[in-house]
Parts: structure tokens; sequence; C-alpha cells
């Protein structure tokens, strides 16, 4: 057992042995590129989706040295027409690169010289697994060696590939040594057809271009934003979800809530598998990914503001859909020539969540969709609400601050005031025609309530739905607030609306003072209206 040659079935034991979901279709997937002219594989996902897991997996079918069938066994891959065609039938070159990147920098070594370290690694491991080779040789001829002198192939197997393109913005250098490495083995006729059976490769950002060209082209890329075959086996489904739910006595829909979100192609619920978990074991819904990610950098890329990027944070934060092209990004995370570009980047980390065009959109929208997936991401966007250094941001954050305030003490030609003034600033919609567009503006002018309040719209409740309801977290003392929204109507029936169609019954449970807002648009006067009925009790 070697450490990059042949690594085992070590690590995939240890995740068998914890509480496992059975995710061993995707070796099927893999099996059937074996031989073929896309065996080159490079799956792309946010953190936490479970990429490391599946390569810890893969190791452990295709490993020759050992005996897999007693692990495999029990899971889904042991039922399919390939299982034992392919499984302990290769060579295992397993690589985790920020290892070798931790290793380099607590050594002081400059991450260009990790490349080579890798080389060396290998080169080290097949010499003391198979001694009688020859010795002396190229990486790349040592290995073709070993696949002619053992009659067997190899397959890679590589963890967190992008890692050195995150973590050397800047050093062309360091990025172009690397890419080399992957392309002696993956784009170099004679040692590929020779040596590779069959290639993974997964990370968090899709191969780098160069020259809006892919710097190693022959790879079959599965990414956040186009999703192929792999879609669902990385992250959670939501049959499997409700399994966990189940055997935990957990509440579905907060984990829903919570974890939910991420559209990959055709599979529209996928749930991050580490935040699913982790809920699992303590019982409690909370923010787990973050623990993992630099909010830090998160701050940094919306920091940049390219093409007013900062107003369309707010929209998102609100919970809008936000139009995105994704072809000028050059999957780093370094070079953004525009709005899109960031969107995009956050889309492969995991803070938003992507939606091809679909017919039941504008037939002019040429982009996708993005928008925030779920609580747990949510709450990390909450708090740049109020770490924003740019001016727009900062004077938003604090009328919405005054806004909640008049609201709270009845102030309704003042709450009226202020979404007058949001709908005239550039915050507003371009469309401004019907009462989509103003829940649109009333979101965004309450959106510093977010910390403190959970926005539920269209909430069914009694004979008719209300608009939006924001519901008190429970570290919030703060009244609930149902707010109705009106076009060309009075805003005095809006409270009537609110009251005769017992709208406060949805939180007969909530126990605490609830707040009525009614607002009202007047097309011809261009007027807003407000009115607000405080210290009402539930039914």
């Amino acid at each position: 057992m070697g450490t990059y040659l042949n690594p085992g079935i070590g690590g995939f034991s240890k995740i068998a042995n914890s509480n496992y979901v059975d995710k061993t279709e995707m070796i099927g997937i893999i099996n059937k590129t074996i031989h073929t002219a896309n065996n080159l594989l490079c799956v792309s996902r946010p953190r936490r989706f479970g990429k490391s897991f599946s390569a810890q997996m893969l190791c452990a079918y295709y490993d020759k040295t050992c005996d897999s069938h007693e692990l495999f066994g029990k899971y889904k891959i042991a039922r399919d027409e390939t299982y034992e065609t392919f499984i302990n039938h290769y060579h295992v070159i397993y690589l985790d690169v920020t290892g070798f990147i931790s290793e380099a920098k607590k050594e002081g070594i400059p991450l260009k010289e990790v490349p080579a370290r890798i080389s060396a690694a290998i080169q080290n491991d097949v010499e003391r697994q198979y001694p009688e080779l020859n010795t002396g040789l190229t990486l790349n001829d040592t290995l073709i060696c070993l696949v002619r002198n053992t009659g067997t192939q190899i397959v890679f197997v590589i963890d967190e590939w992008d890692s050195m393109i995150r973590e050397t913005p800047g050093d062309r250098e360091a990025q172009a040594r690397y890419l080399s490495l992957l392309r002696g083995w993956f784009k170099n006729d004679r040692f590929t057809r020779t040596a590779v059976a069959a290639a993974y490769m997964t990370g968090i950002l899709p191969i780098k271009k160069e020259d809006s060209q892919s710097a190693i082209s022959d790879f079959e890329e599965d990414s956040a934003l186009k999703p192929g075959k792999f879609a669902a086996v990385i992250g959670f489904t939501e049959e499997e979800v409700k399994r966990i739910c189940e055997e935990k006595n957990l509440d579905f829909e907060k984990m829903k809530a919570w974890y939910d979100g991420y559209t990959f192609g055709k599979q529209y619920s996928v749930y991050n598998p580490y935040s699913v978990m982790r809920a699992a074991s303590s019982g409690k819904f909370r923010a787990y990914w973050k623990k993992t990610t630099a909010a830090d950098a998160l701050m940094t890329y919306i920091d940049m503001d390219q093409d007013d990027l900062q107003n369309t944070i707010a929209r998102l934060i609100t919970g809008e859909h936000v139009v995105v092209d994704t072809d000028s990004f050059q999957n780093d995370a370094e070079t953004f020539t525009c709005k899109d570009d960031v969107l995009t980047l956050l889309t492969h980390l995991g803070y938003l969540t992507y939606e091809e065009k679909s017919d039941s959109y504008d037939d002019d929208l040429v982009a996708g969709l993005v928008r925030i997936p779920n609580e747990e991401v949510r709450s990390e966007f909450d708090k740049i609400l109020r770490r924003a250094k740019h001016k727009n941001l900062i004077d938003l954050v604090k009328k919405s601050d005054q806004l909640l305030s008049d609201t709270l003490q009845g102030k309704s030609d003042a709450v009226a005031k202020a979404i007058a003034d949001i709908h005239d600033s550039e915050d507003a919609p371009t469309y401004y025609n019907n009462e989509q567009s103003l829940r649109y503006v009333v979101k965004m002018a309450y959106i510093s309530c977010v910390d403190q309040y959970a926005k539920v719209e269209e909430l069914p409740s009694g004979h008719g739905i209300a608009d939006v309801v924001f519901l008190p977290k429970r570290s919030s003392s703060l009244p609930a607030m149902i707010v109705e929204l009106k076009w060309n109507k009075e805003a005095e029936g809006t409270i009537r609306q609110i009251e005769d169609r017992n709208y406060p019954k949805v939180l007969t449970n909530y126990g605490g003072r609830i707040i009525l807002v009614g607002i009202t648009y007047h097309a011809d006067t261009k007027a807003h209206e407000c009115v607000i009925k405080a210290n009402s009790k539930t039914a």
C-alpha cells in the first residue's frame, strides 16, 4: 500500500463505518467511460459537497492491491452490470493537492515548486513499491514502464485539483508549471493512450480557461453551472434527506429551509451533505457550512463593486433572482472583468445557485439566473450588510434601520416617504407597474430586517395570502409584521383585508405582538400611502 500509488481502502473504510449515504452509483458512471474517448472527467462543486468522500471511494474500488468486495458488496454499485469488470483492476494514483500546498507553506517553499514535489512524491512511491523498475527515468516514463511491466493501466484520482489555481493568484509561473504537469498526463497522446484508464479530478472551480479555451481541453466537465450525469450523485437529494430526517426524527421542512436550494441541472433540490449530517448529528439547525469557508474572502469580492455589484447583492439578499452571463469567467479567483464574473465565482463557491433559462422566463433573457440558495448561506450575506464599506449599501442599511424604527412606532407618513425614496432610487426595478414590483421595493426598503426577522412571501393564511410576513427570530424581541400591498387602492383597505381574511391566524402559535402594515401605490399620482395598525394580537 502506498501514499500516492495504490493507497488502499483505508480512507473509504472509515467513511463507510460512519453514517454514510450510498453514493456508489458514481462508480458505475465512471466505469462506462473507461477505455473510451471520454475517460477524462472533471467534476466541480462547492466546498463540502462530498467530493473528497467520492475520491476516497474511487481509490478503494479501483485499487488492484486490495480486495474491496466485502466493502462494496452492500452498496448500489454491487448491483451494477460493470461492478465485477472493473473492481480492483487498476493502479490508482491519488493526489490531494491541498496537502502538497500546505506542506510547501509550512516549509516556506514557493508554491511554484509544488508540481515538482508532486512528481517526486509519485516517483518515490512507485520505486518503493516496484523496485525492479528502471530508475533514472522521468515520471511519465516510469509510469509507462509500470503499466507495461504489470499489464495494468492507471486510474488517476485528483482531489482539490484547482487549489493551485486558487492559491496562486497572480503567480503565472506556478500556474503554468501545474497545468503543464496535468497536460503531461492527460493531453499527451503517448502517455495518455498508453497509461491512463481513466481520470477523475474534482474541485471547486472548473478547468481554468486560456484564451477562452480550457487549459486541458480533453476533459469532460461537470460543473455547478453545467451539471451532467453527476448531478444526483454529488450532494444529497431530497429523498436521501427525507430518510435521514425520518431516522433522526428531525423536522424535514426546517432541514429543507436551511440546507436545500441548490439546483444542478434537472436536480432541483440538492442539499449540502456536510451541513445536513452535522444537523442530523447535533439535532440543531444552524450555519455549519460557513465554518469551512472564508467570509472575509466573500467580503473582498463584494467590495470590488464591479458594475454596481453592491446593489445587485442587495437585490439577492431581498430574495430576488438576478440575471448573470457566465461566459466571460476565466475559472480562477483573480480575473474579474465585470460583475457577472464575480457572481459566477460566488456560484462556484456555493454562495449562489444557478438556474438556466426556462420557458417560464422572459424571452429576452439570454443568460441564467442566480439566487441565494438557503438560510444557511443567507446568514453569511446578512452579515455583509453590517460590514459593507461601499457608500450605497451603507446608506441603504441606515435608511432601512430608520424605516423599521418608524414602522414599529407607527409613523405611517415616514414609512410611505421611505418607500417612495427607494422607488425613486437606482435600486428600484426598471419596471414599476404592478404589485410584484411594489413588493420588490418594499423588500429592498426593509432589507436590514434580515438579521432580526425571517421573511416569508405569499404566506397562506385564513381566506387569502399575506404578501410579506416578517417573523422575528428567536433572538429578537421585536413584534411580527404582516405587510399587505395594493396597486391603485386606498391604504386603509389593506388593513381591512388583513383583518377580514384573518391573516394573523397563521401566527396563532407565535403568541407575540403583531403589527399590520398596509402600503399602496397610485400610478396616476405616483404617490405611496401607508397605514399601520400596531399591537394586534393573534387570533
